[in-house]
Parts: structure tokens; sequence; C-alpha cells
């Protein structure tokens, strides 16, 4: 006993502190808003008043101080914030209070400005609230606001819009309307899984359930319930399963099988049992214990019809505001008090159930009101409301029945005209393939023709690029070659004048001191003479014309191995005679560039110079084992000129070069000419 009342003591303790808490916070409230002295003042302070925490508090005071906050803001132009206010309003006016129309006017007098709105969020939601408004007066007109709904948010509020595809869909159900529905549900059920919100791709199948359900394809129904029951487990989601064993319950209710309808009550109570997280919705727990106890008043089961009840009362008090819940609350009271024979409670608790019935229009409600009234009419003896309270619900009946099998034929016409229009489209298909087929052959003789074009243009225009380039490589080599030719004519030039001109001043200057005896001068000049005359010779190898290409070779890489820490061997065949002037000065400066790279950029300590001659060709090879470099890297510098220059020179003799070289392991050029 202490066990079971634990959690009800700590519940009212909360309650007991929470309620002392807020009475404090809205006093202090209240005095804020009379010693109010400017419009801005007031609103912080309305504002305060009509938080959603106080609603719990007084949910008249909740109202009536949202209401004036909404007028307040509008007064003071601050459309947005009155909006704001006005959805957080809302549900209470419509499903609490019931004043659906209430909720229309407010928000078509922000709607009339909504050019001051810029949230899409705000607007959207506005025309939401407006759809939910017209759910209870005008189902037509809360499709066209829940369309209004999805065309004023934007891409940033995709679950508000799958919110309202989710209403649209139900609103669609409700008329009849069953493809829009269905689409309608669809395209909530593919924004919900995009938004990984599986609980809400959940509600979007059950709408799809429901539809069918209320509208008596109950086979359908229960297929669909048992894809949910599969894909609610996969998801790890079983609170949602009270919901589906409760609607399957009520669909075997409307069917007669009774049994089968206590089966799943008690279903959806296991499932409220083993909701260890406490994630079960207390609507749906008075859903199932309501009619838990209706079932056992019924079978004048008092003991479990009491037990049920007190669950029952437990979770009304955290949602008695909801008319919902009340009707449901009221409904369960009136069987309790008939079953024990109260029937003046019994009276009082059905006429209260059809009252808030009216109120919500709900008709399977309104319904079972006037079968409970008729019950307690009759055993009262009062036979004349009893007999009107069973015609009206032998009325109402009758009507829910005509409506359902309109529906059915709704369904069914549709099926059909859907059917007619895809059959109409496969037809069009056919006609539209075998004209397809027709220009078939044209299409592709035409895209063959286009490709032909297109290739032979292609071919053209690669031809015309590759003789440009061709041309243009042509005439690079040939400038080149002439750069390399006026080069070696200026080189001589001025050798010529330095050996000429200054050489001669120079041996008149040594002459003249010599007469003097001055021996540091005469030291001076001797130098100054010495440093023309190897000027002169670097310019242009003379020795060329003296000795001939083999012996210039030789008197070069003797004077780099007497001047220079270079130890250098050489092995060299005689050449002469087999290239022209301008060849073999060309080849000289191939092998005098080869050795100066060597000693400027190798750090080598010997090197070796191989030349040999075949039948058909000249073969040199200049080795070194200094430090090595990449040759990619040092052709690709811009400031490196020492290799362009070698290669340059060796076209010009239409010979090939090979380079062979790798960092700290040496360096090898090689060199072959042709033999004409």
């Amino acid at each position: 006993m202490l066990k079971t009342n634990l959690p009800l003591l700590f519940f009212v303790f909360l309650c007991f502190l929470f309620l002392k808490t807020s009475a404090q916070d809205i006093t202090e409230f209240k005095n804020l808003l009379d010693s109010a002295e400017t419009p801005q003042e007031r609103l912080a302070a309305l504002d305060s008043l009509s938080n959603p925490k106080m609603r719990a508090q007084n949910i008249d005071e909740f109202i009536t101080y949202s209401l004036e906050y909404i007028e307040l803001a509008k007064e003071l132009d601050s459309i947005p914030s009155a909006a704001k206010k006005m959805i957080n309003v809302s549900y209470t006016l419509t499903s609490v209070k019931n004043q659906p129309r209430q909720v229309l006017t407010l928000i078509d007098g922000l709607l009339a400005r909504k050019y001051s709105i810029k949230d899409s969020r705000l607007l959207g939601n506005l025309y939401l609230k407006r759809g939910g408004a017209n759910t209870r007066l005008d189902l037509q007109q809360s499709v066209i606001d829940y369309q209004n709904a999805i065309d004023n948010f934007s891409n940033k509020d995709s679950l508000y819009v799958a919110d309202a595809y989710l209403f649209s869909g139900q609103s669609y159900s409700n008329l009849g309307k069953f493809v829009p529905a269905g689409e309608s549900y669809q395209k909530a059920y593919e924004y919900f899984e995009a938004l990984k919100d599986y609980e809400y791709m959940y509600y979007a199948r059950q709408g799809i359930t429901t539809m069918f359900s209320m509208n008596g394809f109950f086979d359908k129904a229960k297929e669909e319930r048992d894809k949910n029951i599969e894909k609610i487990k996969e998801l790890d989601l079983g609170h949602h399963l009270v919901v589906v064993y409760y609607n399957q319950a009520l669909d075997y209710d409307k069917q007669g099988k009774k049994e089968l309808y206590l089966e799943y009550l008690l279903k959806a109570e296991k499932a409220i049992e083993l909701d260890i997280n406490d994630k079960v919705n207390p609507w749906n727990k008075i859903f199932v214990y309501t009619n838990l106890t209706e079932y056992f008043a019924k079978e004048n089961n008092i003991e479990k019809t009491e037990a049920y009840l007190a669950l029952l009362q437990y979770n009304f008090e955290t949602a008695k505001d909801d008319l919902v819940n009340q009707v449901n609350y009221y409904g369960a009271l009136a069987h309790y008090h008939y079953a024990m024979s109260d029937l003046k409670k019994a009276q009082q608790f059905a006429e209260q159930k059809l009252e808030v019935a009216k109120k919500l229009g709900y008709e399977e409600v309104i319904l079972d009101a006037y079968e409970i009234l008729a019950m307690v009419y009759e055993a009262n003896g009062n036979y004349k409301l009893g007999l009107e309270s069973r015609n009206r619900y032998i009325a109402l009946k009758d009507s829910i029945y005509n409506k359902t099998t309109a529906n059915k034929l709704a369904y069914y016409q549709t099926l059909y005209e859907t059917e007619k229009k895809e059959n109409e489209l496969i037809e069009k298909s056919t006609n539209i393939r075998l004209l397809e087929k027709d220009n078939e052959a044209s299409k592709k003789r035409l895209i063959y023709s286009v490709i032909a074009l297109l290739s032979i243009f292609g071919m053209v225009l690669l031809y015309r690029n590759r003789m440009r380039f061709k041309s243009k490589k042509i005439m690079q080599e040939q400038f080149s070659q002439e750069l390399l030719v006026s080069q070696e004519e200026e080189r001589k030039r001025i050798s010529k004048d330095l050996h000429d001109g200054l050489g001669q001043r120079l041996l008149l200057i040594k002459n003249n001191v010599l007469k003097t005896q001055d021996e540091d001068t005469k030291l001076l000049v001797e130098t100054a003479i010495d440093e023309v005359r190897s000027i002169s010779r670097n310019l242009h190898p003379f020795q060329l014309q003296e000795l001939g290409i083999t012996k210039a070779i030789e008197y070069t890489v003797n004077q780099v191995d007497e001047n220079t820490n270079l130890f250098i061997t050489s092995e060299i065949d005689n050449i002469d005679n087999i290239f022209s002037k301008k060849q073999e000065v060309n080849l000289y400066r191939i092998i005098q560039e080869s050795l100066s790279n060597v000693i400027k950029h190798a750090s080598a300590e010997a090197g070796k110079v191989v030349v040999r001659r075949y039948p058909h060709m000249v073969n040199i090879s200049i080795r070194d084992n200094g430090v090595g470099f990449d040759f990619s890297d040092k052709f690709q510098n811009i400031k490196s000129l020492g290799l362009k220059t070698l290669l340059e020179r060796t076209k010009f003799l239409n010979g090939q070069m090979k380079v062979n070289s790798k960092k700290n392991n040496g360096t090898l050029l090689e060199f072959q000419f042709p033999i004409a």
C-alpha cells in the first residue's frame, strides 16, 4: 500500500511547491501591471502573466492576459510580438475552451497586417493555427490554411512544413478525399524522415491507418497497423504501441468483436506498464483507462472498474483542462455510477459528457453520450427521455453509417478514376513510344551525321593546331640557332679587338716599362696581358683555327687540369675534318660549357672527358664525381640557362643529349652527333 501511494504523494508535493512559487510570481507580476506607467512596461508585465507556465495556475487568467497583451501589442504596432502570443494561446482557445471562431477573428486581424511580419516561421504558424481552428468549423478552409502555411514557411522551417502536411492529411481524410490525404501524409513522412524525427514519421504512418479505420476499411487499417508495429519495434519507440493497440481495440469494438477489443486494450495497458521512461502521453493513458473502466463497468466487475477508474483519475488531474480528456472522464464516471446503481450521478456525468461532446463536435462521442443517457433514463423509469435519447442515438448512428458508406464509395470512385487515368496514360505512352520508334532511325542518322561532322571539324582543328605548333617550334629552334651563330660572331669580334687592340697596346706599355727597369709595373702589365689573352681565348677559340678541333679539346682539358683543383683525365679520338667550322665551334663550346658547369656547380674532385669516333657518329661524355642535381628541377628553373644552351647547341648539330645525374652521386653528360 505504501509503495502504491509514494508516487502520488511525491507528485502532490511537487504540485504544492510549484503552485506556491507560481502564486508568488503571479502576485509580483500583477503588482507590476498595476504600477505600470508606460504602455511598454504594461506590455512587459502582461507578457509575464501570459507566459505558458502560468497557464497551469489559472487558465482563464492566462487567456485574459494573453488577449490583453495581443491588443496592446497591436496598438504599439508590435505585430510580430502579438503574433507570437497568438500562437501560444491558440491551442487553449481552440481545444480547451472550444472557441475556434474567436481564434479565427484574432488571427485574421493579425494577417491583415502581415506585411509587418518578416519572420517566415511566425507567418506560417499563424496559418497553421488558423487551420487548426477551422478543423472544427470548415474542413475545406482548413486545407487551404495548411497550404498557405506551407507556402509561407521557408526552407529553414521544414519541421513546421511537415506538421502542416500532417494536419492537411487529417483534414483531407475527414473530408473523404483519400488521394490528397494519402499524398499529404506521404509528404509529411518524407519530411520527418529527412529530419530523422522517427516519432513523427510514425504519426504520419498512423494518419494513413486512421484514415482507413474511420471510413470502415478495417482490414486495410489492420494491415497498416501491423506494418507500424514492426517499424515501432525496429526504431525502439515502444511507447507508441499504446496508441496502435488502443486504435485496433476501437476497430474491433466497432465490428462487435468484444474479446479482441478487450485483448488489445490489455495490450495497450501492458505497453504503458513497460514504459519505464514514462514517455507515454497522459492523454493516451486516459483513453486506455477510460475504455477499460467502461468495459468492466458494463461487465459489472466493480473491483476492476474501480481499479482502472483510480488510474484514470490520477492521469486526468495532469490534463483536466482538455475537452477531449473531459469527455472521456465524464463517460467513464457515468458508466461506473450506472454499474453502482447510482443513477443520479450517472445521469449527471452522462449529461456532462454530452455537453462537452457537442462542443467538440465529435459525432461518435456524441453517439456514446446518447447511448449511456438512454440507458440511465430507462433505468430511472423516465421512458420518454429514454426514448428520445435512443431515437437520437439511432438517427446519429444512421448518419455516421451513411457518411462512412459515402466515404467508401468516394474511395472506390477515386480508385476507379485513378485506374482510368493510369490506363489513359498507358495508352498515350504506347502511342508516344510508337511515334518515337518511327522517328528513332531518322534521329540516329541525324546524330551520326552530327558526330561525323564534329569529328571532321575536330580533326581539321587538331591538324591545324599541330601544324601551327610544329611551325612555331621550328621557328623557335631556328631563332635559337641563329642567336648562337650571332653570339659566336660577336664573341669572335670582341676577342679579335681585345687581342689586336688592347693586347698590342699592353705590349707597347710592357716595352716602355722594360726601359725603366720598374719590376713591379712590369709584373702588373704581364698579368694584364695574360688576362686579356685568356679572355680572348674564351671568347673565341683561336686554337680551333690553329690546331684543329681535336687539339683544341685536348688543350681545354689540360688548361682545366692545370689551373683548377679538379683532377681530370681524357680519352680523345681524332675528329678533325668531320664537321664544318661552325659545327666545330658549337662542339667545342659544348665541352667548354660542360666543364665550366662542373667547376662552378659540381663541387667535384675528379672528372673525365671521353670523345669517341664511330663510323656514323661521334660520342662525347663528360663525367664527374660531384654533388649531382635534379635534372627536371634544374631545367625548369628560369634562371638556369646552362642546360638550355647545351640543348640548343646539340640541336644545332642534329645530335642527342642525355643527362644522368642524382644528388650526391655525380653527373654524366652524354652527347651523340651524326656524321654526314
